[in-house]
């Protein structure tokens, strides 16, 4: 059986998303149908302005609504401690976790030359300025054990080197490989409280 056109439309709308096949798909599409229509519109329009109010925070390149995130703009942050992510989701696993209580610092992605991915491809122009504004005294850098990360990591605690900061990174005892996002909770922890020296 053929769904009708709007329907169609919708799931297929529903498979672009990570993870989401076939099936998936056509059970959030009917599930649609089933919702009020308050909800319904609450969806569409936070779909909408999804793309029209999340930006960019000005600081430290996390996601936010303005010219400031959340974490920039908080009075109650460790102003001293900077975290380097690789992702705005990261940010989101930290903040879950909540035993970090410092700032963050967002590239958007890793150095691996085999994809043409450069460090000026990242978001770490403004790290060195950043750092001696806001005289920052740490830096942990915390992206994912992989050839690609440490590859970063090095990169990052050379070009910090001169500097009167210290450079940490996270432990190890996450696995090599594996995305931040399926970290549980008391492993990332663990590997924070027990990040390593690089300078």
């Amino acid at each position: 059986m053929k769904y009708p056109s709007v329907l169609a439309d919708l799931i297929e709308c529903y498979k672009k998303l990570p993870g989401v096949g076939e099936k998936t798909a056509e059970r959030m599409a009917l599930s649609t149908l089933d919702m009020d229509e308050e909800v319904l519109n609450l969806f569409g329009d936070s779909l909408k302005q999804v793309k029209t109010k999340i930006t960019r925070c000005k600081r430290c390149n996390n996601l936010a609504e303005g010219e400031l995130c959340e974490v920039c703009k908080a009075k109650d942050r460790d102003k001293k401690t900077l975290c380097i992510v690789e992702e705005p989701k990261d940010v989101i696993i930290f903040e879950k976790i909540g035993s970090y209580k410092g700032l963050y610092h967002v590239l958007d992605g890793l150095i691996s030359p085999l994809d043409g991915i450069e460090p000026s491809d990242l978001n770490l122009d403004n790290l060195v300025e950043r750092i001696e504004k806001e005289k920052i005294e740490e830096v942990i850098i915390a992206v994912k054990p992989s050839i690609e990360g440490e590859t970063t990591s090095l990169y990052i605690s050379r070009i910090l080197e001169k500097l009167p900061v210290k450079v940490s990174k996270i432990a190890h005892g996450i696995p090599i490989g594996v995305d931040m996002e399926y970290i549980d909770a008391l492993t990332l922890s663990l590997a924070l409280e027990d990040r390593t020296n690089l300078s």
